[in-house]
């Protein structure tokens, strides 16, 4: 966006509540945890770590604020924390000696753990409530092993999902969006299709829902970004080897979506 954009929009309330919504909130977490993987994955901790009767806590949820939360005393954490700041949270949890067993992304977790806490694997892809399939690993300040490979927590997630899939009481819903929004899950398949993709910052803009979704209370999983027109059209064609719409839930962008779409971009036209 240029300067004489910029101009435009300076003195405009609706437009600086629009840019206020869409300030990435810390504390919220996108992918939200179905009750039956919660319930498999603490019961496999609460055996694991001798938890007994300690106060379980779930900190994270939409609008919430674990760094002001009330632990009570003998607490343990267990919950899917916000993948984005989970070092932050992990140096927050040891340094107030609070023990906590979290969620956290599978191909990254070593890292994210680093040598402040211990790493717990168990080769679990987990399709959460928004449709996403995200290999999970976990990380606690509990136990004495740094590195615990657990095939029981596999299983006992693997049983879980199975059923919930063989009893039908969850349908994974699958998500389309259109050529100007962009997720992490897009640039995935474009990637792995050997694409190429280069989009200037001056022709995305970063959303964390679309205004569609939100009357569903849907998210993106994993944020994502409105492109402009040309960069929607590059996207899409990169896009086609790989794209598997069948069976998708299309999100359309609303008026004010496609007016950000008009605004992006004007330097390369």
């Amino acid at each position: 966006m240029n300067s004489k954009q910029l101009d435009l929009f300076d003195d405009n309330p609706e437009y600086t509540a629009f840019v206020e919504k869409f300030k990435p909130k810390k504390t919220t977490d996108d992918c939200y945890t179905p009750d039956y993987i919660y319930d498999a994955v603490l019961g496999w901790a609460t055996e694991e770590y001798n938890l007994g009767d300690r106060p379980i806590i779930r900190p994270f949820y939409p609008g919430g604020d674990y760094e002001h939360y009330t632990y009570p005393a003998d607490g343990v954490v267990v919950d899917n924390p916000p993948f984005s700041i989970l070092a932050k949270i992990i140096a927050f949890y040891i340094a107030r000696e609070i023990d906590f067993f979290l969620f956290a992304p599978g191909l990254t977790v070593c890292s994210s753990a680093g040598d402040k806490c211990n790493v717990v694997i168990s080769d679990s892809a987990i399709i959460y409530e928004n449709g996403a399939n995200v290999k999970t690993a976990f990380v606690t300040n509990m136990g004495a092993y740094k590195i615990h490979v657990s095939s029981e927590l596999h299983d006992a997630i693997r049983k879980v999902q199975e059923t919930a899939r063989n009893e039908k009481r969850v349908e994974f819903p699958k998500y389309e969006y259109p050529d100007e929004v962009l997720t992490a899950a897009i640039i995935q398949k474009i990637a792995s299709k050997g694409q190429t993709l280069r989009i200037p910052a001056e022709e995305c803009w970063f959303i964390r829902s679309l205004d569609a979704q939100k009357s569903q209370k849907k998210t993106i999983f994993g944020s994502g970004f409105i492109l402009s027109e040309r960069a929607a059209a590059e996207r899409a064609a990169a896009e086609r080897a790989a794209a598997e719409r069948a069976n998708a839930t299309f999100w359309k962008l609303s008026n004010r979506e496609k007016e950000i779409v008009r605004g992006l971009g004007h330097a390369h036209r």
